[in-house]
């Protein structure tokens, strides 16, 4: 089973001109991507996600504030992940059930390697972890 993991753009600029960061398929992203979205507005503190998929792959990168994100495999495995910094990103592959916690304002950018489908997205936990 593919495994979550961190990934770093590369940060080219500097505070007197600001910072560009890029993402490029197979140097970073191991998908093409189909979907991009965003979460912003989001109050300090509430838990978004709740699901996992069946098979789309994401990279979830905080714009702006902080993001926790807690990842849970089917064997009951939990990884947690603080994203913060917009040069870093979170691979999050199929069959993790997520829950992101927003801060300071954040912002999660999620690229994704399918369209959205209803019958890709598993809402219910305990039919998750069976």
């Amino acid at each position: 089973m593919d495994t979550p993991y961190l990934i770093s753009f590369e940060k080219m600029g500097s505070p007197e001109i600001g910072y560009l960061s890029v993402a490029q398929y197979e140097e970073h992203l191991p998908f093409d991507i189909k979907r991009v979205f965003w979460n912003y507005g989001v109050p300090d503190g509430v838990e978004r996600g709740n699901h996992a998929y069946v098979q789309t792959r994401q990279v979830l990168i905080a714009l702006h504030g902080r993001v926790e994100v807690s990842l849970e495999s089917k064997e009951g495995q939990v990884l947690s992940f603080t994203l913060q910094h917009p040069a870093e990103g979170l691979y999050v592959p199929p069959h993790y059930w997520r829950r992101t916690r927003f801060f300071n304002e954040g912002i999660l950018a999620v690229f994704s390697s399918h369209v959205f489908d209803p019958a890709d997205n598993l809402r219910d936990y305990q039919a998750f972890r069976q």
